[in-house]
């Protein structure tokens, strides 16, 4: 079987003092799901907008892949075929805080 799909994911950015917020939504034509990130910036740092920008908006992504994640263990489930559940990998990077 082939198939060819477009899923669709929108990301919105706010940044107020040193604080940078996304959210993500992911559109997959039946289902939509929605993730939040937030980047705060050390007040030792410079401020460069544009890494707190990734970092909000990967960690918004990382959320909508945690969730598709879930559905997808619980679909495998649904089906018989068992998860993946209790084997992730333990996180890595900068802290979510």
């Amino acid at each position: 079987m082939t198939r060819t799909l477009e899923w669709k994911v929108r990301l919105f950015l706010s940044e107020e003092e040193g604080t940078t917020r996304a959210q993500a939504v992911l559109d997959t034509g039946t289902a939509t799901l929605t993730g939040q990130g937030v980047a705060r910036c050390n007040p030792e740092d410079v401020d460069v907008p544009a890494i707190g920008d990734e970092l909000a908006a990967s960690r918004a992504m990382r959320d909508i892949a945690g969730q598709l994640m879930r559905v997808a263990d619980h679909d495998l489930e649904a089906v018989g075929a068992g998860s993946g559940i209790g084997h992730m990998a333990p996180p890595y990077g900068w802290s979510d805080t």
